[in-house]
């Protein structure tokens, strides 16, 4: 039988302690906020090792992070709101129960649009740990392009503060 993780209080919500199954409301997770907005991953002290999942608010004209591409497969559900995709050097707006599936080494980054928050479910693989963040000029525009290309996240995320947990906000999920 597979053991039940004990879920935790921590500083600013609940996480899974060491290996197991669990419960817990997305609501009352461990949620962070930083310059490519709040988020958060469900998982605790433990990575989980196949599957990476996470819920991620973007304001209005906000990136998700750095235009990148990676090895493994991703998929994003649009869960409210709306978004600007950047994918393969291409625009596409993105707007509530919008679906995107990016192969291995589909370059993207999402940035929010409309008049409020965006709320994107996020999940991929975890098979492969390669990661490329090219310069793009489409990116650039947005504030999600790297100065320099870069195959380290270290790197790419240098120049930025560290994310900082925070108590989850109504209007984050839908709902």
């Amino acid at each position: 039988m597979v053991p039940e993780a004990p879920v935790e209080q921590l500083d600013h919500g609940l996480a899974p302690k060491g290996e197991g199954w669990f419960v817990v409301n997305a609501r009352e997770t461990r949620w962070f906020d930083g310059v490519f907005g709040a988020y958060n991953q469900f998982q605790g002290d433990v990575r989980f090792a196949q599957i990476g999942v996470a819920i991620g608010v973007l304001q209005p004209g906000q990136p998700a992070c750095r235009y990148h591409g990676e090895a493994d497969q991703e998929g994003f559900l649009v869960l409210q709101g709306e978004c600007l995709l950047l994918v393969e050097g291409q625009e596409r707006p993105l707007k509530q129960w919008d679906f995107v599936h990016c192969p291995p080494w589909t370059e993207h980054v999402f940035v929010g649009a409309g008049e409020g928050p965006c709320t994107i479910l996020a999940f991929g693989g975890r098979a492969h740990t390669e990661i490329v963040y090219p310069v793009n000029e489409l990116a650039a525009r947005h504030g999600a392009s790297v100065p320099e290309t870069t195959n380290t996240p270290e790197v790419a995320y240098a120049d930025l503060p560290p994310d900082q947990p925070v108590p989850f906000q109504e209007g984050w999920l839908p709902g």
